[in-house]
């Protein structure tokens, strides 16, 4: 029996989510059927977290374990062959026995894109979001230091559901991406709240558009208060871009979208 560990990039606007779901198309169910296609086992495919319906990832990690003698080049070829063009298996490889994607994880990376063209793009709710309005690069850039650090997030996330549960996470870097009309910030933290780089996006958005003042993330860290933040920008223009462990996973070039170098 071997543990397979996945790296895998899908298109979130054709499922709901990562996490099987009754009566819904959902990543993990994709994976597991695909698998019991290639192998005629039945898997459960354990990612490092479970993305919201619509939400992208270029390097999602997963695991289960196989009995299958395939190569892991060979199973690679093989799942892809048995998976639809909205998911991509790009790497697999043998791992140790007690690796687990989500348990195992330290960090993660995530990218919000939002498009600043004058009419909406064709591909806009599905692929980024869209906003046509003035934005203030410079306010934005400044605002988000405060988000450096360890903070409690619970005014930039949407944990109703989970009392009790600590909301303090370590924002570690934060990068800026700008090309012509589309920007975007990519961020790491040890871990994320439900939501969090979703209202973060959103508050970075109206304190670009002069909606919110600059120092609004730093009163809302302060104050805990969801309703001082900006709205939860759309589930299209987020992706998982990275999955970090302390062992090394996929030894070599791990290229970024269209093959260009990754973000930090």
């Amino acid at each position: 029996m071997r543990n397979l560990r996945l790296q895998i990039a899908y298109d979130g606007s054709a499922f709901f989510g990562w996490q099987r779901q009754d009566g819904f198309t959902t990543v993990q169910e994709t994976i597991e059927d695909a698998v019991a296609q290639l192998t005629g086992e039945e898997v459960t495919a354990q990612g490092s977290g479970r993305t919201d319906t619509g939400v992208h990832a270029l390097r999602q990690v997963a695991n289960f374990h196989v009995q299958t003698r395939l190569t892991d080049d060979r199973f690679r070829h093989g799942i892809n062959a048995h998976l639809p063009e909205s998911v991509v298996v790009n790497r697999v490889e043998t791992c140790a026995d007690d690796f687990h994607s989500r348990f195992s994880a330290v960090g993660k990376r995530y990218v919000y894109v939002i498009s600043t063209r004058r009419f909406k793009p064709s591909h806009a709710e599905r692929q980024t979001a869209w906003c046509p309005q003035p934005l203030d690069f410079a306010l934005m850039e400044r605002a988000a230091l405060d988000l450096i650090g360890d903070h409690d997030f619970l005014g930039l996330s949407s944990v109703g559901s989970n009392p009790g549960k600590s909301t303090v996470r370590r924002v570690k870097r934060l990068r800026w991406i700008k090309r012509r009309d589309t920007l975007a910030f990519a961020i790491e933290a040890e871990g994320f709240l439900y939501n969090m780089v979703r209202t973060i996006a959103g508050t970075l958005v109206d304190i670009g558009r002069q909606r919110l003042p600059e120092d609004c993330i730093r009163q809302v860290l302060l104050s805990r208060e969801r309703n001082s933040a900006g709205p939860t920008a759309p589930a299209g223009g987020l992706y998982l871009l990275r999955v970090l462990y302390n062992e090394s996973t996929f030894p070599g070039v791990d290229p970024g979208p269209n093959g260009t170098p990754g973000i930090f």
